[in-house]
C-alpha cells in the first residue's frame, strides 16, 4: 500500500492509503491499496465541475477557467478572479451561496484581519471560483440562480452525468460538500482514469491549458497541487480529506486518497507515484523534495521527516 511514514530519531508512525496510475482507457500501469473502495472525489471534482459550466456556455476566459478548477487561498488575485467572473454574468457576490468563511490561506488570513476585516464572506471561500463558473452557465443558459446547488439543478444533472461518463463509474451525488455543492464519489481506479483522459482529450485541453498555464491560481504557491503543476508537464488538483489528482499531458492519469484524510500524506504520494514512473526530471525532483519528504518541527526545530514507502504493484 502507499505508506508515508513520519520518521524521527525517537519513533515512526504510518499513515495508509491507496494510488493508481493509469492509462486514459483505464488500463492500470500500477496501483497499490484498495483500488475499489469509494470515497468522495471532494475538490479534486473541479475541473470536472468547471467544464461542464465552460460546456453549458459559462464563456469563462483561461485565468478565469483556472479559477473556476481551483480551491484558492483567498489572496487578492483570487478574491479579484471571483468577481471578474460574477460581473462577466452581470452578477456579485450576494449570489453566491457557498458558506461565508476566511480564506484557507493563513496569510491571506492574517491580512484581512490586519485590514480590519471582521466577517468572513462568501467570495472568500475557497470554492467561489468554481460557484461563480456555475453561476455562469446558469445565466448564460437561462437556469435558475437560487437554486443552482440543488442535486435536481439542470446543472448539477450534467455534471453527474458527465463525470460518470468520464470516468465509467457511477458518482451520483449522496452527499453535500463543505461548500454547499452535490459531492460526487469514486474509486481511486475510476479517478486516475479521470485524470488521464483530462490530460489526454483534446474536449478538456482548454481545462487542461487554463490549470498548467495558472498554477498559482489553483491553490497557493507553496501548496503541493500548485507546485506540481509547476515543476512538471502536467496538472494536478487537491481535495479535501486526502485526495489528489494528477494529469500528465502524456495521458497518464495518477489518483492517490490518503485514508486518514491528510492532504500532506496525498502530495507525498503523488510526487513518489511521479518519481516511480520516471516522470520526473532531476530538476523537477529538487524542486518538489519539500513536497515529497516535508520536514516535521516540534519545538521550533526540525526532529524528524515524513518520507514515502510505495509498494507497487506494476501491470
Amino acid at each position: 500500500m502507499l505508506a508515508a511514514g513520519v520518521r524521527s530519531g525517537l519513533t515512526e508512525t504510518t499513515h495508509e492509503g491507496v494510488i493508481v496510475i493509469s492509462y486514459a482507457d483505464g488500463s492500470p500501469i500500477a496501483w497499490s491499496g484498495d483500488v475499489e473502495r469509494p470515497f468522495y472525489l471532494r475538490s479534486s471534482a473541479k475541473p470536472f465541475q468547471a467544464y461542464v459550466s465552460q460546456e453549458a456556455g459559462a464563456g469563462l476566459d483561461p485565468i478565469e477557467l483556472a479559477q473556476a478548477c481551483a480551491s484558492h487561498r483567498g489572496f487578492p488575485m483570487h478574491v479579484a478572479m471571483v468577481k471578474s467572473i460574477l460581473e462577466g454574468g452581470g452578477l456579485d457576490a450576494s449570489h453566491l451561496r457557498c458558506p461565508p468563511d476566511w480564506p484557507i490561506g493563513t496569510a491571506a488570513r492574517d491580512l484581512l484581519v490586519a485590514s480590519g476585516e471582521k466577517h468572513p464572506q462568501r467570495r472568500w471561500h475557497n470554492c467561489s471560483g468554481k460557484h461563480a463558473g456555475f453561476l455562469r452557465a446558469c445565466v448564460a443558459q437561462g437556469w435558475p440562480l437560487e437554486t443552482y446547488l440543488d442535486p435536481g439543478h439542470p446543472l448539477q444533472r450534467r455534471i453527474v452525468e458527465f463525470v460518470t461518463e468520464l470516468g465509467e463509474y457511477d458518482v451520483q451525488s449522496v452527499g453535500v460538500d463543505g461548500c454547499g455543492a452535490p459531492v460526487l464519489r469514486t474509486t481511486a481506479r475510476a479517478m486516475a482514469k479521470l485524470y488521464a483522459r483530462l490530460g489526454s482529450e483534446e474536449r478538456l485541453g482548454e481545462v487542461f491549458t487554463a490549470m498548467h498555464r495558472y498554477p498559482a491560481l489553483i491553490a497557493a504557491n507553496g501548496e503541493g497541487d500548485t507546485e506540481i503543476a509547476v515543476a512538471t508537464n502536467s496538472v494536478a488538483k487537491g481535495g479535501a480529506a486526502g485526495c489528489l489528482g494528477i494529469a500528465l499531458d502524456s495521458g497518464i492519469g495518477i489518483a492517490v486518497k490518503s485514508w486518514d484524510g491528510r492532504g500532506d500524506i496525498a502530495n507525498i504520494g503523488g510526487v513518489a507515484a511521479l518519481e516511480s514512473i520516471g516522470a520526473l526530471s532531476a530538476t523537477a525532483l529538487t524542486a518538489l523534495s519539500d513536497v515529497e519528504s516535508p520536514p516535521v518541527f516540534g519545538g521550533g526545530r526540525v526532529v524528524g521527516v515524513i518520507e514515502p514507502r510505495l509498494d507497487l504493484e506494476f501491470a
